[in-house]
């Protein structure tokens, strides 16, 4: 099932279950994948569909830790529910040992050899964990993977 159904489809059961604070965030998030395509005047992609679910926690976890700098418990709250409710559309989690094993097959793949190389690697890494890896994370381990050779 692809998000755009499974969204309209949770949205439903939510409504259905009184769960407001689930219809609202679903809602919110189906507006963002509408607007992304209304940008891009085309459906969007699995991949981008998740990318935009991806900005969506990156924007809560951000706004918890600024309601959290200024004191604001409830508001944390709020939004750290908000966050699970989008984590729970994002594909499982890669643990290190299978985002190195990915990283050292792709650095393969490529032939690189130097950290020259590392765009080639990410090129080829990225959308292979997409939703399941923190970008941050793998540009670092690319890097000390390629600075090793």
């Amino acid at each position: 099932m692809d998000l755009k159904t499974r969204l309209g489809e949770d949205l439903k059961t939510a409504l259905r279950s009184g769960d407001r604070l689930r219809a609202s965030v679903i809602r919110l998030l189906t507006a963002l994948i509408k607007n992304r395509e209304v940008e891009k005047r085309a459906p969007l992609t699995d991949a981008e569909g998740l990318q935009a679910v991806m900005t969506s926690c990156k924007q809560r976890q951000e706004a918890i830790d600024q309601y959290r700098q200024g004191g604001r418990q409830d508001l944390v709250d709020k939004e750290a529910a908000e966050l699970a409710i989008l984590q729970s559309y994002l594909p499982k989690a890669l643990t290190s040992e299978e985002l190195q094993a990915m990283v050292l097959e792709a650095i393969r793949e490529v032939q690189a050899t130097s950290p020259r190389e590392m765009g080639k690697v990410m090129a080829i890494l990225m959308p292979k964990v997409t939703g399941r890896a923190d970008g941050k994370i793998v540009n670092t381990l690319v890097r000390e993977a390629l600075s090793k050779h």
